[in-house]
């Protein structure tokens, strides 16, 4: 399974950008799929996900109301971050296989990771 992220860059704060994110290797199963970030000496937190169905979605409180996650289809996914802010500057994985339920974005044992892509907030 592999999963393939584009769409990261800088911004000054107030900006947007649009990360997409494609899975390939699959050749039947859907799973949750979600978008996670970590910080400069920070941990790995779970930002947002979308269930296996694409009906459910949530977000961690920091980026409720400024981003919006959608599900093209089964294997792909993409995150449109508006009003960004410098605390939201990370690398940003996505992530299938993950545990994605009300009040939790979480990786499992069986997840798998897209390479990364940092976002940049500065002035």
């Amino acid at each position: 399974v592999q999963l393939t992220e584009s769409g990261g860059g800088s911004v000054q704060p107030g900006g947007s950008l649009i990360l997409s994110c494609t899975v390939s290797g699959v050749t039947s199963s859907v799973y949750n799929m979600g978008w996670f970030r970590q910080a400069p000496g920070k941990e790995r937190e779970g930002v947002a996900c979308s269930e296996w169905r694409g009906s459910m979605l949530y977000y961690v409180d920091s980026v409720k109301g400024r981003f919006t996650i959608s599900r093209d289809n089964a294997y792909s996914l993409s995150l449109q971050m508006n009003n960004l802010e410098p605390e939201d500057t990370a690398i940003y994985y996505c992530a299938t296989a993950i545990r994605c339920q009300p009040g939790t974005v979480a990786a499992s044992r069986q997840t798998y990771w897209g390479q990364g892509t940092q976002v940049t907030v500065s002035s």
